[in-house]
């Protein structure tokens, strides 16, 4: 859930956008369903005297609908690269009741775990997150008397062809992504704020053009060579994953703070200041796993060494490569936040409702191709629904 600066500065912009993008039709219908309705959902709760306001659904249901998303990819993730095996601990990835299978691909987990030798333990453990937060949302919304989100009539994307995946319709294309790894040296400046307008160089420049996979996409990517070793192709599947995870997770790390911001009920805010946390720990999770992947090219993909001390950007900007890149500055550098002259402060970045939000959220989805049929080269219709939740979100005032 990346965010982005200034993606849009008003709603005639975030019109354009819905106007322009190709969407299947008939998603407004399903729009209209999801959004806030009853006036059950508004009484006071019994520990605060703040009401839970209509902006408060909107917030919950957009947070809903979105963890919905998530927890889609990261069920594909597991399948194919998830624990089979925790030790004492039993596997227990859930979805209403249903077992996950996980580990389908042994070949992709190779490649993973040169990223990390836990790595199958974590994507278990973030795939069982995020069905709980969805989850937990749409139960939360009905305790209060909302609609839940679902959009689950959009799940009709292809999923992996690698053997024993179930071939049912996603939600998610984890096949053609463009991955925005700015958030690599944005958590690393120590003068700049995306919060301030600051914008970022990528860490892989190749991941953010064109389109890559970060799954095996049939049987034919998991063959090994004579020596029984992965391909150098499957390598950067699993390299790929591994940027993709960081880039997800970052942006609940922004988002969740800055929707704070618009609710009023204390029971809301706690809510989301709670489930925020836990996004952060994904982050800084897979921020340290990222750092891990092999210097490698595959076709037009190259993943750079980022210990070099040289940008790896062609017309790179970076005045020390070695503090913008090195792989293990992973804590949050101390950066300008709110004003300059309060000095820097370690933080989440961004977290301004100006510079991002929950429309910033989405199109950053939509920019990563998560949404991208493959039979047309064109979002699905999920893409005009988030929109319009993320508008009823992005709206919300706190009342005093």
């Amino acid at each position: 859930m990346k965010e982005k600066g200034s993606v849009f500065s008003g709603a005639k912009n975030r019109r354009s956008f819905l106007k322009n993008s190709m969407v299947a039709a008939g998603a407004a219908t399903m729009g209209a369903a999801l959004l806030p309705g009853t006036s059950a959902a508004f009484g006071k709760e019994d520990n605060d005297h703040s009401p839970i306001t209509k902006g408060d659904i909107a917030v919950l249901t957009f947070l809903s609908a979105l963890e919905q998303v998530e927890a889609d990819l990261w069920i594909q993730y597991a399948e194919l690269g998830g624990a089979t095996n925790q030790g004492l601990s039993p596997i227990d990835l859930l979805q209403n009741g249903k077992q996950i299978v996980t580990g389908l691909a042994p070949a992709y987990i190779t490649g993973l775990l040169v990223l990390d030798g836990d790595m199958p333990q974590y994507i278990a453990d973030n795939t069982d997150d995020e069905i709980s937060h969805h989850a937990f949302l749409n139960n939360y919304l009905q305790s209060k008397g909302a609609k839940p989100a679902d959009l689950s009539q959009f799940a009709i994307l292809p999923p992996s062809q690698v053997t024993g995946v179930p071939q049912k319709g996603r939600l998610t294309n984890l096949k053609q992504l463009t991955i925005d790894t700015s958030w690599w040296t944005r958590y690393r400046s120590a003068t700049t704020n995306p919060d301030l307008g600051a914008t970022f160089e990528n860490a892989v420049p190749d991941l953010a053009k064109g389109q890559h996979p970060a799954i095996p996409l049939n049987d034919g990517d998991l063959i090994l060579d004579s020596n029984g070793n992965i391909s150098n192709h499957l390598q950067a599947i699993a390299n790929t994953a591994g940027f993709h995870f960081a880039f997800i997770e970052q942006g609940g790390s922004s988002l969740y703070p800055a929707l704070a911001q618009k609710v009023t009920n204390l029971e809301v805010l706690r809510v989301l200041l709670s489930i925020g946390g836990s996004e952060i720990m994904h982050f800084q999770t897979w921020h340290d796993k990222a750092g891990n992947a092999t210097n490698i090219t595959d076709g037009d993909l190259s993943f750079p060494n980022l210990n070099s001390g040289v940008d790896p950007n062609p017309k790179g900007t970076s005045v020390n490569p070695a503090d913008d890149f090195q792989t293990n500055l992973i804590m949050p550098e101390p950066t300008v936040f709110l004003n300059p002259k309060l000095g820097p402060v370690a933080i989440i970045r961004p977290t301004s409702t100006q510079q991002g939000g929950a429309v910033a959220s989405v199109v950053s989805f939509v920019d990563d191709g998560l949404f991208l049929d493959p039979a047309t080269n064109k979002n699905t219709g999920i893409v005009d629904v988030l929109m319009r939740l993320a508008e009823e979100a992005d709206e919300a005032r706190r009342s005093l």
